[in-house]
């Protein structure tokens, strides 16, 4: 299974980075340039989020991750970061220079504040903000391979993004604990597209799966509304998406491909009863729900 891990990444590296020239005999060749990829673990001893309720109470909060990497080599490596506020701003950072690895990392939100200039003390660091942390590795030959681009954005495409084999970034949310997982009764009343009809306290069930650091995967994002509104006339029945959705503190939120080239907005929150009131929305649809934990 290790070797099949492994074949398989390099078979993503391999078509990550080619160009196409002509060599002396006006003949097309391919050129090959080896990437590096790091494999980012979030320690299982510690928070996945740094803890809002635990920062207010003056608790210096610590997170640890590993930093290894998962495919090509490296002459150096950089543990880089970015902290982004809820109200847009983003300033990068880089944590620790020249490292060896495989390594195991601690880092506690008053690190984070000295790290970031921007950050004057603990009172900036805010409900919904989030510290990404990544690498940036410089090859053999001298090449620079940073995870971030300039701007904090993501530089590499979504077959690294989305690989169940490594994780080429980690993300640390300002949040409040979270335990929201479980199965669901969604009762949904909305309107579609097309002339179907509409649907009143429709019901269907949701699976909601833990993911960690206040991320949860639901089996239906629209929470059974596609079902409702196209199973009969279209046969667009069952889970229409799978994606994933946060919890900050009660606040949810999240957007996730549909099955049909459009995307699902949703937003929410969670109850005092414990009970979901929620919004979805694409290109087809308009549902609000009430889920409910069975």
């Amino acid at each position: 299974m290790k070797n099949l891990k492994y074949l398989i990444i390099t078979i993503i590296f391999a078509s990550v980075s080619f160009s196409c020239k002509t060599d002396d005999s006006g003949e097309s060749a391919l050129t090959l340039e080896t990437g590096v990829v790091p494999d980012m673990v979030k320690s299982a001893s510690t928070d996945g989020f740094f803890d809002l309720l635990k920062i207010a109470t003056g608790e210096n909060v610590n997170v640890a991750f590993s930093v290894d990497i998962a495919q090509g080599t490296a002459a150096s490596t950089d543990v880089i970061a970015t902290y982004s506020k809820l109200s847009g701003e983003l300033f990068s950072v880089t944590l620790f220079s020249d490292i060896s690895i495989p390594q195991e990392f601690n880092l506690s939100i008053a690190d984070v504040v000295t790290a970031f200039s921007e950050l004057n003390d603990i009172d900036d660091v805010e409900l919904g903000d989030v510290v990404s942390i990544s690498t940036r590795f410089t090859t053999i030959d001298g090449r620079v391979i940073s995870m971030f681009n300039e701007d904090g954005s993501n530089n590499f495409g979504t077959n690294i993004a989305n690989s169940k084999l490594f994780g080429a970034v980690i993300r640390y949310p300002v949040s409040c604990p979270s335990d929201i997982a479980g199965t669901y009764l969604v009762s949904s009343t909305g309107i579609g597209c097309c002339g179907v009809a509409p649907i009143t306290n429709y019901q269907y069930t949701v699976t909601v799966t833990e993911d960690g650091g206040g991320s949860y995967s639901l089996s239906d994002y629209s929470g059974g509304a596609y079902d409702g509104l196209f199973c009969g006339p279209f046969g667009i029945c069952g889970d229409a998406s799978s994606g994933s959705i946060t919890d900050v503190c009660g606040v949810l939120s999240g957007s996730a491909p549909d099955c049909c080239g459009d995307s699902i907005a949703f937003s929410g929150a969670v109850n005092e009863d414990g009970t979901w009131s929620v919004e979805v929305s694409s290109g087809f649809i308009f549902a609000e729900s009430t889920w409910t934990k069975q």
